[in-house]
């Protein structure tokens, strides 16, 4: 049996004191055998699950017409009555017992809802017997299985007198009148869903007490049915804009849809907490909760309890509370306390005293006062939140505005119950949005940076590393936090590269300069202007970044670093607390929509049901008729909810077709287990069906292709969720392991400078690395880094360099030849840090360097060794002292000039980061071996120099003239990867790397902004198709779409069969955009760009169709042997074959090129240094050659101006070349050479920029001007 979606109900159970028992103590009261009113024994009375109708409730194969997805495995009533001694029965009772057996012994409820615990938590302060009718009251509840999964319970108690419970049949139709009772006693109905829906619930459970007041008790069990069926027919909405309601009169109830996949369903006012606790109370609390510690709230109020808890955890999100649970104590349950573990319980206020004087080691927190102590003492003795953090948090959180009234001081009164509740409604959806976003900052700005000390390849991360940049008064925070099973599964989400809403704020309110640093620096150092502005520890704590720029949303990019920083100041401004409290935080959210669903049936009746579910289906039709094609994520919404619909109601194919339009409207929502469970319970004859529909037959084979893929994910699983902490070696390390560590440690991870650094340390000896060597060099680097963060540089010396400059590099005091200091080394230069009074000396720019040599100045009678430097400007030679420093200092100027110098040749910074690494590597060599060939191992690490030195470093003329810039989309990588296709949209490049990575540069100061996973498979072709998407084809056959605006994934379209290889544009004969997408196997389709569908599809014969070109009224398309002109309709026009030199051998087309106003056809092949040139009008004539000297083989074209632009591979060397061709002489202008690998791909930038991008081996992307 398909399983099926699940719905708002799971039970709904009536609790209470048995007919029985009331009977018994009514007598004995009259008797006036009590005292005083006696505490009754609650019990389950009636327990409602669904589904309660069917077509056919005798065949197993029928399912039931409601959103459920509880199963029938036990029978709570049976078990209650086997565990139970028989009760003294009295007469007249047989009848009424056995009608209460036979109505209840069949009753089966869900294996995780444990319903003998359920009594005591409907009453947790005991069922009582009173006088007086009291008002009805709510409470909440939370139940935990083993496995951690959550159900959400709402209770309504509510009285009745004893005597119309006794005397319900003798009514004779007429009310009792409560106000005659003289005993009363309290009955609970609890609704029991696995979604936390508390104030819809009680909203449900409030119209229900408004039907059962007036009610009989004889009527009393089927309103409850009644009920319960109803809300057993509601379905959850997905998550995204679309909220549902209901009516259940006299209100009308409705469901919030949580905001993505990855959040919580919040039913709830956030900011109920912020009414009990100060601010600083908040934040105690909510260190108490990342340390996991043992926790108890109280209250008098058993409502408060949960809704506090639930508050409390949401406000942790993404974090996940990981230890017990249970928000309400029952007076029978206080020996939960007695618990070893982390726990987070709630208890009534009257057991404060008691649970503090027999309880060790707890935190009490007392709602009603709004207080917290430990039952050992009143002062809590944990570390608190970091003081940036909290300071940003007390800012935001005092310019809440909590006061609904203040809202409604220039409205009218309302006169309409709905209409003031939705109004309610919506400022707390406001409200508590801005909470959300107050608490997700406070997170961020917890753990910013731990993504900087992870090593996603070996899931390693480097604790200690990152406890060292805290700041010292958050040290023990961290310690303790760091150990938690809280934290571990966050480690494990970022390890994963979850990108859930911490992710996304984290980068959205990164600091520009950081977040540029990513991408350009390989060793991990602050700029000295962030390093002296406030002391080394307020750099290190990411958190000042953010929180003291309150005022921003975003960096202003055309504010230097400078600027940005000089706002920032350690003291918190009053004018903060008049800000918007999310002021910065605010992302772009689309308008709520809300679906109605269509007025309950006789819920119990099968005919009505199905009636019901029809007008459901047709409202929905109605609503995605009314929705324009661009919003999509609307769509998505209304096709899942009808073929939620249609799954209950027995229309699976119906279902699977709107299953299927999620993949073109929003894939992320789609439910792969449902579907495939669907799928699964397919009869034969819906299985025949599904196979002749081609969209059908796709989705089937997607879902069974998915299913592999997720059951491959589980077989790696332990990998997966595994988070290794790093350690320092234990033994001697060869090769591999050694690659491994040094990965793992974070002091580099480009194999190649690893493989360099293996042979440093093991000059002389056998080639393996041991624990003590590894251990004493791991120390040095970091010692040698802690010290360089630690300088402090004077203001005047600070005016000398610029603001993104870091030393890395200080020497010890010596005598130079412009005075006596320190010589520090930054990244861009080398100058003298005068001693006595701090002063700045220039000694070099790397890159005005004539001459490093190793030299000795006379002292006494002795030859001290010393660094001499010759610049280029300068007469005088630069000579410092460096004594026994000299070699190395040499080594590392050396170094540091030959990365100078390629990287200006080049016009590639990368090789100024690699030559800084290499430098700093040696001075941690020379430094942990300590012998007299340690000058001579750390030259191993001279990878520049040595090759300056070994191979002509000159950049020809031409292409240094024309390259401007270099981006390295594989720094962070271990080794480069291919660059499979370049894109430029307005503004922006797209570069696709292997394995489906996208990031998006900015195109003004090519840095990155961001990085999208499409698919897991390599994309072939990216076309931007309007101002709001970019297309991307895949190896794995699907074209992935991305929304530039959001940056997000979640459309696809899935008509091909095999990968697709290219993507063009084009006007269709009614002046309609249309998209043209081909296929490996010949397929090529004609797509709707607004509605996503597909106008026409045919199939050409062909080996291995490559691309495809819109000209006119025809179409061209490229295969590996033959070029093919076709009509619209499919039908060949010409073929082109390979050129007769090319044929037979191991040639095949790469690219072509359309010069439709020269009616020309340019094409190259892969094994040819030839350009072919073809006119269109006439394909018979014979082709023109342009021959490209020392090429042998070519991969892609563009024109740009007047200009055809091919990139290519060299003959003498296998590095790539781009050939610049002149289209009116056919004459090759320029021979470009930037790549060290093959020329792959080609963009061209608004005629300004050309953009190439090469295989594996180089991996870079190279940006040439345009002439």
């Amino acid at each position: 049996m398909a399983e099926l979606p699940s719905g708002l109900l799971e039970a709904c159970v009536v609790v209470g004191a048995s007919n029985d028992k009331l009977r018994d103590v009514y007598q004995l009261l009259q008797q006036k055998k009590f005292v005083e009113l006696p505490l009754l024994d609650a019990e389950v009375l009636q327990v409602h699950i669904p589904p309660f109708v069917s077509k056919d409730t005798s065949s197993s194969q029928a399912i039931g017409p409601a959103f459920s997805r509880v199963q029938r495995r036990r029978s709570f009533i049976k078990k209650k009555r086997r565990d139970r001694a028989p009760d003294p029965v009295h007469n007249g009772e047989a009848a009424n017992n056995s009608e209460l057996s036979s109505a209840t012994e069949d009753i089966s409820v869900p294996k995780d809802l444990d319903l003998i615990a359920l009594p005591q938590l409907c009453f947790p302060g005991g069922l009582q017997l009173v006088n007086e009718h009291k008002e009805d009251v709510y409470h909440f509840l939370v139940f935990t299985d083993l496995f951690g999964n959550r159900t959400h319970g709402v209770v309504a108690q509510y009285h009745r007198s004893v005597q119309s419970c006794q005397e319900g049949a003798n009514h004779n139709g007429h009310r009792w009148n409560a106000s005659k009772s003289r005993l009363f006693t309290s009955f609970a109905v609890c609704v029991i869903s696995k979604f936390p829906y508390y104030n819809a619930l009680r909203d449900c459970l409030s119209c229900l007490l408004v039907q059962l007041r007036p009610a009989r008790h004889i009527d009393f069990e089927e309103t409850m049915k009644e009920f319960s069926a109803k809300l057993s027919l509601v379905p959850i909405p997905p998550s995204g804009q679309l909220h549902m309601s209901f009516s259940l009169r006299p209100l009308l109830v409705v469901l919030p849809s949580r905001e993505d996949q990855d959040s919580p369903i919040i039913d709830i006012n956030l900011h109920l907490p912020f009414l009990c606790f100060s601010h600083a109370a908040l934040l105690q609390i909510l260190s108490c909760l990342l340390h996991e510690q043992r926790l108890v709230l109280f209250s008098c109020d058993w409502a408060k309890l949960t809704l506090v808890a639930e508050c409390l955890l949401l406000y942790l999100q993404p974090l996940t509370w990981q230890q017990p649970y249970v928000p309400v104590l029952a007076r029978g349950m206080l020996d939960f306390l007695m618990a070893p573990t982390a726990f987070l319980m709630g208890c009534h206020i009257s057991h404060f005293e008691e649970v503090a004087a027999e309880t060790e080691d707890l935190i009490l927190i007392n709602i009603d006062d709004g207080f917290i102590q430990s039952s050992l003492a009143e002062v809590i003795d944990l570390p608190t939140i970091p003081v940036s953090a909290a300071e940003c948090f007390i800012s935001r959180a005092e310019s809440l505005q909590f006061h609904y009234d203040l809202e409604l001081c220039h409205l009218g009164s309302g006169t309409d119950a709905n209409v003031l509740r939705c109004q309610r409604r919506d400022w707390q959806r406001r409200l508590n949005k801005q909470i959300q976003n107050i608490f997700l900052e406070l997170v961020v700005n917890i753990f910013r940076g731990v993504q900087d000390f992870l090593n996603h390849e070996h899931r390693v991360f480097n604790s200690e590393e990152f406890l060292r940049t805290r700041e010292p008064s958050d040290q023990l925070f961290y310690k303790k936090v760091l150990e938690t099973h809280i934290f571990h599964s966050f480690l494990r989400d970022r390890l994963n590269r979850k990108q859930d809403s911490f992710s996304r704020m984290e980068q959205n309110t990164r600091n520009l300069a950081h977040r540029n640093r990513a991408v350009t620096d390989s060793p991990r150092r602050p700029p000295m202007s962030e390093l002296t502005r406030n002391g080394y520890s307020s750099y290190t704590s990411p958190d000042n970044r953010l929180s003291k720029r309150l005022g921003a949303s975003m960096p202003n990019l055309d504010q230097s670093a400078h600027e940005t920083m000089a706002t920032i100041s350690p003291v918190r401004p009053a004018s903060l607390r008049k800000m918007t409290p999310d002021i910065g935080l605010k992302f772009p959210q689309k308008a709520v929509k809300v679906f109605r669903l269509p007025e309950f049936p006789p819920p119990l009746a099968y005919h009505y049901v199905q009636n019901y579910y029809s007008e459901m289906v047709a409202s929905l039709g109605r609503a995605i008729s009314a929705t324009p094609p661009d919003e999509s994520a609307l769509l998505a919404r209304y096709h899942y909810l009808r073929a939620l619909v249609n799954t209950v109601s027995n229309k699976r194919l119906d279902a699977l077709e709107d299953f299927q339009s999620l993949y073109k409207t929003d894939s992320d929502i789609f439910p792969l287990q449902m579907v495939k469970s669907l799928v699964d319970a397919l009869p034969e004859a819906e299985r025949l069906q599904a196979d002749r529909r081609p969209e059908l037959k796709r989705l089937i084979s997607r879902v069974k292709r998915d299913q592999e893929r997720e059951l491959e994910r589980h077989g790696k699983g332990l990998e997966e969720g595994a988070i290794k902490r790093f350690q320092l070696p234990k033994k001697y390390m060869q090769l591999d392991e050694f690659v491994k560590c040094v990965q793992e440690s974070g002091i580099v991870k480009d194999q190649g400078t690893i493989h360099r650094l293996f042979d440093a340390l093991t000059v002389g000896h056998q080639k393996q690395v041991g624990p003590d060597l590894f251990r004493v060099f791991y120390t040095i680097w970091k010692e040698t880094e802690a010290e360089a963060q630690e300088v402090c540089l004077p203001a005047s010396v600070l005016e000398h360099i610029e603001a993104s400059e870091c030393v890395f590099k200080l020497s010890s005091s010596v005598k130079t030849s412009r005075g006596v200091g320190k010589i520090a080394m930054t990244q861009r230069r080398l100058f003298l840090l005068t001693d006595g009074r701090p002063g700045y000396v220039e000694v070099a720019q790397y890159r005005d360097l004539e001459e490093v040599k190793v030299s000795s100045a006379p002292f006494l009678l002795l030859r001290i060794p010393s660094l001499k430097l010759r610049v280029r400007g300068r007469k005088e030679a630069f000579e410092a002292n460096l004594k026994t420093e000299t070699e190395l200092w040499n080594l590392m100027v050396k170094e540091m000039w030959a990365g100078r110098n390629m990287a200006d040749q080049h016009k590639d910074p990368q090789y100024m980061q690699q030559a800084l690494t290499n430098a700093l590597l040696m001075d941690a060599v020379v430094g942990s071996l300590q012998s007299s060939k340690a000058t001579y191992s750390a030259s191993k690490l001279a990878h520049f120099d040595r090759i300056k030195m070994e191979v002509p470093m000159m950049v020809p003329r031409t292409t240094a003239e024309t390259l401007k810039h270099k981006i390295n989309p594989s720094l962070e990588l271990a080794a480069p990867r291919a660059v499979d296709f370049l894109l430029y949209t307005p503004g922006q490049l797209w570069v696709s790397v292997s394995g489906g990575k996208v990031m998006v540069f900015d195109a003004s100061s090519w840095s990155l902004t961001h990085t999208c996973q499409v698919g897991t498979s390599r994309l072939n072709c990216m076309l931007a198709v309007d101002k709001d998407q970019v297309w991307m084809g895949s190896e794995d056959s699907v074209i992935y779409i991305i929304g530039m605006v959001a940056m997000v994934c979640n459309r696809q379209l899935t008509e091909h069969r095999s990968e697709v290889t290219g993507l063009a544009l084009d006007t269709d004969k009614y002046s309609q955009r249309v998209a043209y997408s081909c296929s490996a196997e010949g397929t090529i389709i004609v797509w709707d760009i607004a509605t996503l569908q597909v106008k026409k599809n045919f199939r050409l014969s062909c080996d291995r169709l490559q691309s495809v070109y819109s000209c006119n009224v025809t179409l061209w398309c490229c295969s590996r042997d033959s070029i093919m002109e076709v009509w619209r309709n499919g039908s060949l026009k010409h073929r082109l074959n390979l050129p007769e030199q090319h044929k037979g051998a191991s040639a095949t087309f790469s690219s072509v090129l359309l010069l439709p106003e020269r009616e020309e056809l340019w094409s190259v092949c892969v094994d040819s240094g030839d350009v072919c040139i073809w006119y269109m009008k006439d394909t018979s004539k014979p082709y023109q050659r342009v021959a490209l000297q020392d090429c042998t083989g070519c991969h892609c074209m563009i024109k740009v101006k007047n200009q055809v632009w091919v990139g290519a591979v060299g003959r003498a060397s296998t590095k790539g070349k781009i050939y610049i061709l002149d289209v009116d002489r056919r004459q090759v202008l320029k021979e470009l050479h930037g790549h060290g690998d093959k020329v792959t791909t080609l963009c061209s930038a608004e005629d300004r920029y050309v953009l190439s991008g090469a295989a594996k081996h180089d991996g870079k992307v190279a940006i040439w001007k345009v002439e």
